[in-house]
């Protein structure tokens, strides 16, 4: 017959395997949809966790326990049918200027500004004023993006016919047709440029980076109306990390601006 002090102690220990345990088994899991879109999220399918939406993610489980943050891969034109299907449960660095629109779901202010430019190859006879008119000019962009100047309008045909675009999955790709003389202008992400450049040196100095910006990226979250979080929680997540120095440390290598929230 086992003593009342053995007894104690051996419930004792058990409650406290209990509460050890509920942490885990009590965060929600949020699934964060990961579409290649470098240098946010650099082809996610392969299973590496490289780019700036997993930095991103792991800070946001290493700082709470509430909610467990799950990467799950997309694609830029699937990710609208994964989120209306249920598949993810949040969309980070958007814009619902993006196609959104007629997706029900919460928008969360990242607080986030990225840009798009225009680089060409540089020429003596090329300055700034090369960038004003894009008429005649053939242009390399990325595919499924949506751009400012076309309207929005990302149908490959449409882009095609009316500024004689070529279509890539890859903003390298982009930058060598220009190079090569197959394309007169390239439009990148100002962020991913930074990191091109720094991995590329000596390429700086055949291109001509323009001053003229296509759009500002304002980044937000879009969140689905049944998600596990909701936007006023995950807007409190970040404040966190922009609080304690994460969202800079993540963010300002790569000349991404950290800007009011809510400033529009």
């Amino acid at each position: 017959m086992s003593s009342p002090i053995r007894t104690a102690s051996r419930l004792l220990l058990a409650a406290l395997a209990v509460c050890c345990v509920l942490p885990s088994q009590a965060a929600q899991l949020v699934r964060v949809g990961a579409a290649h879109f470098p240098p946010y999220t650099v082809r996610p399918e392969s299973g590496a966790d490289t780019g700036l939406l997993p930095q991103l993610v792991e800070a946001l489980n290493q700082a709470q326990t509430d909610y467990q943050f799950e990467l799950v891969p997309t694609s830029i034109p699937r990710r609208f049918g994964d989120f209306k299907q249920g598949r993810v449960d949040m969309a980070i660095f958007e814009n619902p200027d993006w196609g959104w629109k007629d997706i029900p779901h919460t928008l969360v202010d990242m607080g986030l500004e990225d840009a798009e430019i225009f680089v060409a190859q540089k020429k003596p006879d090329r300055d700034q004023n090369y960038f004003k008119d894009l008429t005649g000019k053939r242009l390399a962009l990325y595919s499924g993006y949506h751009y400012e100047f076309a309207n929005f309008n990302a149908d490959p045909k449409y882009l095609a016919d009316t500024y004689k675009a070529t279509l890539t999955y890859s903003h390298d790709s982009n930058l060598l047709i220009v190079l090569r003389g197959r394309a007169d202008i390239a439009l990148v992400t100002r962020s991913y440029l930074s990191d091109y450049l720094l991995r590329n040196e000596k390429v700086g100095e055949q291109l001509l980076v323009s001053q003229r910006i296509d759009q500002v990226y304002h980044h937000y979250a879009l969140i689905r109306p049944q998600a596990p979080i909701t936007g006023e929680a995950f807007g409190k997540l970040l404040q966190g990390l922009r609080d304690n120095g994460q969202m800079l440390k993540i963010f300002d290598p790569y000349k991404i601006a950290l800007v009011p929230v809510g400033k529009d």
